[in-house]
């Protein structure tokens, strides 16, 4: 029997990728890095980082201590470790690595760097003796929630999208990862984009788990705010579902940020990509008004963990924001 853990539950560690000068992040390389630093930074203070990079020695002397760091040399295209870091299942009460195949969000990058990180890691030794699989399906980790319960909360526009393993039904999908992730059910989410969004309407930037019973969802009262019919339509959605008992989630609503351009194209910032760690929630904050609203709700939603907002606007001008750069490695 198959389960997809919660991300509140115990980690090993967590893997980051570094930027590059061969990255699309080379036009302003310092500034990016200094990001990935403060976010590995806070993890490491009481858990384990797998840093992967280009050039170990040069990512090593941008710390003060390097604590519960590895670095790890190793070719990659990009830094959004979410979507291609290895996904931890239990099988039959034994932890297991899935290496999904990577493609750039249905082609529009290239990522056959990223798609062998897994595999190098494995190689290298860094998974240990847990068991490692290989799956021949097209897959990111940003694209699905778990309430480590069985429950699967994620977005037909990516799962069935038809540049992703040339365009699957619900039900086939539904099948796929009940036997990937040993899924009992599914909450489908029709509704809800960001624009700027290249990954198709992930999950981890509309809608989270937070416990087996409370969902963080985004959330536009601007009604003339592009996003406020689509994320209205979600809203609605999200209201209906209910838990496994058949009782309505507790949502808690995230404010959206002010729109921020670049380049004249709306950038996805989103609070909803913040990261549980073992003794931290980290989130995105934008120089926005509503970064202290946001971290009022996380500190009464994680009364137990540490609340460590890390400025991502760098992160956004490339797509993504803090958890789209980490990936939790289960226990």
């Amino acid at each position: 029997m198959r389960r997809m853990p919660a991300e509140w539950e115990k980690q090993k560690a967590v893997l980051l990728s570094f930027p590059h000068k061969n990255s699309d992040w080379s036009d302003n390389l310092n500034s990016a890095l200094s990001v990935f630093v403060k976010i590995a930074q806070a993890i490491a203070y009481k858990e384990s980082v797998y840093i992967v990079c280009d050039d170990k020695q040069m990512i090593k002397d941008l710390f003060c201590s390097t604590n519960n760091m590895s670095f790890i040399e190793l070719p990659t295209n990009d830094t959004w470790t979410r979507d291609y870091g290895v996904i931890t299942v239990e099988d039959d009460g034994e932890t297991k690595f899935l290496d999904f195949t990577f493609d750039g969000w249905g082609g529009k990058f290239d990522a056959h760097l990223d798609n062998d990180v897994n595999k190098a890691l494995q190689q290298k030794g860094y998974f240990g003796t847990t068991p490692f699989e290989s799956v021949d399906f097209v897959f990111e980790g940003g694209s699905i929630e778990s309430d480590g319960e069985g429950t699967i909360l994620t977005t037909s526009e990516c799962l069935c999208n038809s540049n992703r393993n040339e365009g699957l039904t619900k039900e086939t999908i539904e099948v796929k990862l009940t036997e990937y992730l040993g899924a009992k059910r599914f909450l489908w989410l029709d509704h809800g984009y960001l624009a700027g969004d290249d990954t198709d309407s992930h999950i981890d930037t509309l809608a989270r788990f937070v416990n087996s019973n409370t969902i963080v969802y985004v959330k536009c009262d601007d009604k003339n705010d592009e996003h406020y019919e689509a994320l209205k339509a979600m809203e609605k959605q999200l209201i209906e579902f209910t838990t496994v008992d058949n009782k309505p989630y507790n949502l808690v609503a995230l404010p959206m940020t002010k729109a921020i351009y670049k380049d004249g194209i709306r950038l996805p910032a989103t609070y909803a990509n913040f990261l549980i760690t073992n003794h931290a929630l980290i989130y995105p904050t934008y120089d926005d008004e509503a970064d202290k609203i946001v971290g009022d709700i996380f500190k009464e939603l994680f009364s137990n963990l540490e609340i460590i907002p890390i400025n991502c606007l760098r992160l956004i001008e490339q797509g993504g924001s803090l958890h789209c750069s980490t990936m939790q490695i289960g226990a």
